[in-house]
């Protein structure tokens, strides 16, 4: 629950409510809220239990697209450009697809006297 909460942010939040409260409600506010958030998490585990034993292993397969959608909010393009950037198993186009292999070059010798260039009148 608190995986995005961090410390000041919740220095913050004890000292508005010192402020707000004052300090002769805040322990029981605080007593209060953390009764309330234990009732809200038996209530949600009690309806995962629910419907894990109402839909036996459907309830598996469901939950497998799932885990794979919270690995993609954990998507880090930072890792995934240096990746891309600086791993030199296989050259790829900035598409992604693998850059074709280049076939070996004719081997071009130097023009003997008299002779002529090659002429192609369709690229000029």
């Amino acid at each position: 629950m608190f995986d995005s909460i961090g410390w000041v942010e919740i220095l913050i939040i004890v000292v508005a409510g010192l402020f707000i409260l004052g300090p002769e409600r805040l322990p029981s506010a605080a007593a209060w809220l953390g009764k309330t958030v234990r009732q809200v998490r038996e209530y949600a585990t009690g309806a995962r239990e629910q419907l894990k034993q109402e839909m036996g292993p459907e309830f598996e397969s469901l939950r497998k697209p799932l885990e794979d959608l919270r690995e993609l909010r954990n998507f880090d393009p930072k890792r995934a450009v240096t990746k891309h950037l600086f791993d030199d198993s296989e050259p790829t186009k900035s598409n992604g697809y693998p850059t074709p292999s280049t076939p070996p070059a004719a081997e071009q010798r130097p023009l003997a006297p008299g002779e002529r260039p090659p002429y192609d009148p369709d690229a000029t």
